[in-house]
């Protein structure tokens, strides 16, 4: 061994004893210190496996020892804490916070936001605003800049007087599972529901108003709607025959028209719902869709989606039902929606106020619930927090309001743990009722016969312009409508019905300043009806089942038809598209128009002046036989090529 390996060597052996020693004195002298760290990570541990088999109380005191072994012990301060917060302790929650940053190295920088936010949900807006002062240019920017706004609204809510309070529905409606996304029939009579069975699955409840103003047990409405998938954030029409809502866990075999959650409609005529039926590829992507909200006059469909094309998370979006087919929808714009999420959109039956739920907006701390006004057909005016006592530092989650106005239900969890919902009733202060509308509510009926007429189109226009405004239809079972407008003006209206003069007349509500409701039904003269020597039918298309396409046959019978017309100038081409009855009226509707309009295309294909042809979709009207069986429901699903000369 040579001279420097031997120097190394020593070095080597005299740095290991060095160590060695310094390790045993390490170890004789801390054996208390060791201890008390050993303790108190059992404790925290322990508490943690506590919390995971949802032993609250247990694992809360199984914390606070962790605490109380190791008075410095960060990430022990930060799990009861969270606890605390999301059990709605915010008391509790502020003690712990404020404990961590007095004990914890840098504890006030560390723990200044999460003090922050218990401050606020604990309704200490003047505490949260020092820490905002102090702290609020670090890098959650974004964050201290919405928790300063929400401590300013909440500062001025908590110095205004308000009279009333929310009043849980109690427990036959709410139970120990989540209640969320309450909506009202126009009668008010029957309050429908999501409920989340054992934490896991959610189907749609009913209850029926009882005689003392409260409500019997509500019960699940069963299948259909409810199926073994996720339903959930149900909307009723307000003439209680279409149920709109998001289904979850969806595929399809195109990859496209469903996603995990997608939104679906089910009819019903009198009591018994039909089998739901997706909305399809214009309304649905693989993106999320759900939370529907239908219009008065069953023509506009809002709801909650994050495809491309938003502002943030989850967006508000609209869909205009219009020449028989739902259009491409579109986002409501900056002023609705935010970088955050905003969700549970409810469109009052005055078709002009908007209510919705905002995590992004200045409020009291959680996600809360605003409304915004319609200024013309595509804005909305800014939306406003509605404060106490519809919003708390806690979350709330949805919200249904009265046809009157008077009342709201919304669903909070204000007295349980987040994401625990329970459905409240509220008084509607005076500035955050909706417009005052009559509720016109007949039928359509032959003026000889007196026998009510189904499938009644009757068009309201504009009072100030004229022009169409809003589109109802009488319905499949006994030919009712209802109608929902802004009192204070006199309307015009016109009905037609196919083998029916068109009507027309007004409806005069400029007298009429409150919610009120009126009877009024609606005769159609029959034409007299020998077919006319100047219209003659020249060809019935027939199609299968659920068909959108033109097999090459009909193609032909189509050409041959018409081409002895091709070279006449002066007439006119009318397509009319029926369906049989099965299904869904909205969606029938929808098919018959893209039919006619599949053979409108074909007879333009040959030269035709697309100008000379009047194409129209009239859905299960003017059945040729009765849908009594498979052959006469083939009879019906068939577009009619008639000419004019």
């Amino acid at each position: 061994m040579n001279e420097s390996t031997y120097y190394f060597y020593v070095l080597f052996v005299f740095m290991r004893l060095k160590i060695i020693v310094l390790f045993l004195l390490i170890a004789h002298s801390c054996p208390i210190w060791a201890q008390l760290g050993d303790a108190a990570q059992r404790n925290y541990n322990k508490a943690m496996d506590l919390m995971a088999h949802k032993d609250r109380d247990n694992a809360y005191a199984h914390m606070q020892q962790a605490i109380k072994d190791n008075p410095s012990f960060a990430d022990a301060y930060s799990a009861l804490g969270e606890w605390y917060f999301k059990a709605h302790k915010f008391k509790e929650a502020v003690d712990i916070f404020a404990q961590a940053s007095r004990s914890c190295q840098n504890g006030a920088k560390a723990f200044a936001l999460p003090l922050a936010k218990s401050l606020l949900h604990n309704y200490s807006p003047e505490q949260a605003l020092q820490l905002v002062a102090a702290y609020g240019t670090l890098k959650e920017k974004s964050q201290w800049v919405l928790l300063r706004e929400q401590a300013y609204f909440m500062k001025q809510e908590l110095a205004q007087r308000h009279m009333d309070s929310a009043v849980n529905l109690g427990i036959r409606i709410n139970s120990q599972d989540p209640e969320m996304f309450p909506c009202l029939t126009a009668d008010t009579l029957n309050l429908f529901f999501t409920r989340r069975v054992n934490g896991v699955d959610e189907d749609f409840y009913k209850s029926h108003a009882d005689s003392c103003g409260g409500w019997f047990t509500a019960r699940n409405m069963g299948s259909p709607p409810n199926s073994k998938h996720f339903e959930s954030s149900q909307y009723i029409s307000g003439d209680g025959h279409y149920l709109f809502f998001m289904r979850c866990d969806n595929r399809s075999e195109n990859g496209w028209d469903q996603g995990g959650c997608d939104l679906f409609m089910a009819y019903a005529a009198d009591s018994v719902w039909s089998t739901p039926e997706n909305f399809g590829a214009t309304i649905n992507t693989p993106a999320f869709e759900g939370m529907p909200a239908l219009s008065p006059d069953n023509r506009e469909l809002y709801f909650v989606s994050d495809r491309p094309g938003g502002f943030g998370g989850l967006d508000i979006w609209v869909s205009k039902f219009d020449n028989g087919l739902w259009q491409a929808p579109r986002n409501l714009g900056t002023l609705i929606n935010t970088a955050g999420n905003e969700t549970a959109p409810f469109i009052h039956i005055d078709n002009n106020t908007l209510y919705f739920v905002s995590d992004a907006l200045p409020g009291m701390g959680g996600n809360d619930i605003y409304y915004s006004r319609r200024i013309n057909d595509t804005m909305w005016s800014k939306p406003q927090n509605m404060g106490l006592p519809y919003n708390t530092s806690s979350d709330e989650n949805s919200i249904c309001v009265t046809v009157d106005g008077t009342r709201a239900y919304l669903a909070s969890d204000r007295d349980s743990a987040t994401g625990n919902f329970d459905i409240y009733q509220v008084a509607m202060n005076k500035e955050q009722q909706p417009i005052p509308v009559a509720i016109i509510k007949g039928y359509t009926y032959d003026s000889i016969t007196k026998q009510k007429l189904t499938y009644s189109s009757i068009y309201i226009n504009d009072p100030k312009t004229g022009l169409p405004a809003y589109q109802f239809k009488s319905n499949r079972g006994d030919a009712s409508y209802m109608i929902t407008l802004p009192t204070g003006y006199k309307y015009s209206y016109n009905v037609d019905r196919i083998g029916y003069m068109n009507t027309s007349g007004t409806i005069d509500l400029t007298d009429k300043h409150n919610i009120e409701q009126m009877q009024f039904n609606m005769s159609l003269l029959p034409q007299d009806y020998v077919e006319p020597v100047n219209d003659s039918g020249i060809a019935v298309i027939y199609f299968s089942m659920n068909s959108k396409t033109i097999s090459d046959s009909n193609k032909a019978k189509i050409q041959a038809a018409l081409t002895p017309w091709i070279d006449q100038k002066n007439v006119v081409i009318f397509v009319n598209g029926y369906t049989d009855n099965s299904g869904n009226p909205l969606l029938n509707e929808e098919l018959s128009y893209l039919r006619a309009s599949l053979v409108s295309s074909e007879i333009s294909s040959m030269g035709i002046d697309p100008g000379n042809i009047q194409s129209k979709g009239w859905g299960e009207a003017n059945p040729i036989a009765p849908n009594d069986t498979p052959d006469n429901m083939n009879l019906n699903r068939r577009v009619e090529i008639i000419i004019r000369r």
